[in-house]
């Protein structure tokens, strides 16, 4: 993209021009830094007096600082390098599971400030219930960024479930069996201080740190599960939504088509025959579950299984044909570059039984050097929290000197 702007007329607006300059230096410290000034330069192609400039109205601003740490050079001249700083400022993320909320307090680069979580419980269709636990955690961290004089610039409420509609709400939340619901709205309700928030699904930002995560990579398919099973796909680096939000919905793909009805409607989705609470049950876990919660039985699941024990072997054995099947069918649909599993089975040992079941049998591309990859997720449970502090940080660094209004 060219750095100049243009008006209506063709003619070139300074002001424009400044501030995508702005943004492109702020993102690079995001991204990169701590960098020197010529490393910006040499990062962004600004010349060396672009760069002087654009650092000291955004060291004026507070947004940027210079690190207390100068790296000497051969020349003996300390190089000043700088990051990323703005702590006048906060970014906050909520999320909503069907085991836990949790509220994170965050900086620009993505330090944890303050982190509160609670389990609600499960309480299967009583929304309110799970409402009172998020606001619970949600006023935490209002609290602690009180506390710290920090403003929050920025609030993402993720929500493991399809979302869509405008304003968003939760179109449906097969875990905890809801139907409609708006989540901003009855979080607000119980927290009024609460700034203006956006609602996303939990797929939807994980994958989006997932490309993050694989560069060079455009077209990604993304299947976890933990809370149900999910999934998103990326086509040409972008994630696609659908025209209600429902794209991607792997767990619903139906493949067992004399199956047992799904909540959704549909006989034999994947979340019917692999889905956690199904192996769970098989493995003799649900008192575990009604005790401790999802987290704590899924983690006693993987330890039962890597220690050979045979119910969840043997749920496990039976599971993981099913899985390979939903991604043959959605491989072939969308030919992703990759194919990253997240939530429970992003075990490694999980993930290769996956990938060896994907890779077996007669599928067209089998064999083949076009055959996807099928590799486990880094990201541990804090994806869609990584990614919604992605989303949020870019959208702030588009106009970086007006986050120096959250100052006032």
């Amino acid at each position: 993209m060219s750095e100049q702007a243009l008006d209506a007329r063709g003619t070139l607006v300074s002001s424009d021009v400044r501030r995508r300059n702005l943004s492109i230096v702020a993102t690079a410290l995001a991204e990169r830094g701590p960098l020197s000034r010529s490393e910006i330069a040499a990062a962004t192609g600004l010349t060396a007096g672009a760069v002087t400039l654009l650092t000291s109205s955004l060291l004026d601003a507070g947004l940027i600082a210079e690190s207390a740490e100068a790296e000497p050079t051969r020349r003996g001249r300390p190089k000043t390098r700088l990051l990323l700083s703005a702590d006048h400022l906060a970014l906050l993320v909520v999320q909503l599971d069907a085991d836990t909320a949790t509220a994170l307090l965050a900086s620009l680069a993505g330090e944890t400030l303050a982190r509160a979580s609670r389990h609600h419980g499960r309480p299967l269709g009583n929304p309110d219930a799970v409402l009172d636990v998020l606001a619970t955690v949600t006023n935490e961290a209002l609290d602690e960024a009180e506390r710290l004089g920090r403003t929050i610039t920025d609030v993402t409420v993720i929500a493991f479930a399809p979302v869509g509609g405008e304003p968003a709400i939760v179109l449906a939340d097969t875990d905890l069996l809801w139907g409609p619901v708006d989540l901003v709205a009855g979080l607000r309700r119980r927290t009024p201080r609460l700034p203006e928030a956006r609602l996303v699904g939990d797929t939807t930002a994980a994958a989006r740190e997932e490309l993050a995560a694989h560069p060079g990579v455009r077209d990604l398919v993304y299947l976890k599960s933990n809370s149900g099973i999910g999934g998103a796909l990326v086509v040409d680096g972008r994630v696609v939504l659908g025209s209600h939000g429902y794209a991607g919905a792997l767990g619903h793909v139906a493949i067992d088509y004399d199956g047992e009805p799904c909540v959704c409607g549909q006989r034999g989705c994947l979340v019917t025959v692999a889905g956690p609470d199904l192996l769970l049950e098989r493995a003799g876990l649900q008192h575990l579950l009604a005790e401790q919660g999802l987290t704590a039985a899924l983690a006693a699941f993987v330890a039962r299984l890597k220690a050979g024990e045979s119910d969840a072997s043997a749920a496990w054995k039976d599971a993981v044909p099913w899985i390979a099947r939903t991604l043959r069918i959605v491989t072939m649909s969308f030919d992703p570059e990759i194919v990253v599993v997240g939530g429970f089975w992003a075990d490694p040992q999980l993930t290769g039984a996956i990938a060896d079941a994907f890779a077996d049998g007669d599928l067209l591309m089998a064999g083949s050097s076009v055959l996807p990859p099928v590799v486990p997720s880094a990201l541990g449970g804090d994806a869609a929290i990584l990614g919604a502090l992605r989303d949020a940080r870019e959208r702030l660094l588009e106009d970086p000197l007006a986050l120096q209004i959250a100052q006032h």
